[in-house]
């Protein structure tokens, strides 16, 4: 049965409004849910950028819910610190947590002022941060001097079942190289030729473990409306690698992005105001050979004052209409098929 999850996005949702989305989800019969780890939004519009890991045990403390993030260690993070998160959050929820870590975008690494290193070093310094952590998880004391440099770290809380280690890869040869190390991949959603070739290729280095897919999804009641918010939210980041790697600031996005006509955005988002095609379309998709999907609703808008609060509980807490009217959507047409 395919795993179905909700992923939440710090670029663009305020952290409350997204812990509120996600234990909508679990009530709606969502299976997961995963979440990024940014330090910037990729466009202005998005305005938010909240800390994961401390959202990350607000979320898994209010739900049962099994979760991932999105990583890069190695230059913002020291792979120690990221041991050490991952093995608190393994230790207090026991198989429910899983880090997928890669090599990283600048728009997020930048802020260190260390410079931004070449594709080929990025992805070496990768491979030494996933042995520094999967020794630090094994409980090893670990030294290192490399591309990070480690002085005798030792973690001194373990987890009884040690959390996944998984790559994320946008291109099959980036599948390819995880097979090496990886205990399962997640990729975004492209042309499925693409993703033929990912799920390929990770699979016939010998790649073990699951393999999901994050789906960007732009729903509304009507075309017209899913497609304006796809564009406002997601048209900065239509760009495939090098360019989403390299770019340093929100604003550097929203300068190419205005230039991305509507076939680039519907090619990096489903855009779609039928339910019922909407799950076929992402049928389709898991069928190529996933064992798990992520929907990510691009859609952001707050939720109006007054439907923040009631007469029995008063709240101030940030919500999003849209998303809440995606999940419950997604409960009623999407879940059922894709589980099928």
């Amino acid at each position: 049965m395919t795993i179905v999850g909700f992923h939440n996005s710090h670029e663009q949702v305020h952290p409350a409004a997204l812990l509120a989305a996600t234990q909508r989800a679990e009530e709606a019969g969502f299976d997961a849910a995963m979440c990024s780890d940014h330090w910037a939004p990729w466009s202005v519009r998005q305005g938010h950028s909240g800390f994961a890991w401390t959202w990350l045990g607000a979320a898994m403390a209010t739900t049962q819910l099994p979760f991932g993030v999105v990583n890069a260690p190695g230059q913002r993070y020291h792979p120690a610190i990221i041991a050490q998160a991952v093995a608190s959050l393994g230790a207090m929820f026991p198989g429910r947590f899983w880090v997928a870590l890669g090599s990283g975008e600048n728009v997020n690494e930048h802020i260190t002022g260390a410079g931004w290193p070449p594709k080929a070093a990025r992805d070496a310094r990768l491979r030494e941060c996933v042995d520094v952590i999967r020794a630090l998880l094994d409980g090893e004391e670990v030294t290192h001097d490399g591309l990070v440099t480690v002085d005798r770290a030792k973690l001194w809380t373990l987890p009884d079942e040690k959390p996944l280690l998984v790559g994320p890869a946008v291109t099959p040869a980036t599948a390819r190289a995880h097979a090496a190390w990886a205990d399962g991949l997640v990729t975004v959603n492209q042309d499925p030729e693409t993703l033929r070739q990912v799920v390929h290729e990770y699979r016939d280095a010998g790649g073990r473990g699951e393999i999901a897919l994050q789906v960007h999804v732009s729903w509304a009641p009507d075309e017209a409306t899913a497609l304006a918010v796809a564009r406002e939210q997601w048209r900065s980041q239509v760009f495939g690698p090098p360019v989403a790697w390299d770019l340093d600031t929100p604003e550097a996005f929203d300068s190419i992005g205005d230039h991305a006509g509507d076939d680039a955005v519907r090619r990096s988002v489903l855009v779609d105001h039928d339910p019922a095609r909407l799950a076929d379309r992402l049928s389709e998709l898991v069928a190529i050979g996933f064992d798990a999907v992520y929907l990510h609703q691009v859609a952001t808008d707050p939720m109006p004052d007054d439907e923040k609060h009631d007469d029995a509980a008063p709240t101030r807490t940030p919500r999003s209409a849209t998303l809440e009217a995606f999940i419950d959507m997604a409960a009623e047409h999407l879940l059922p098929q894709l589980r099928g």
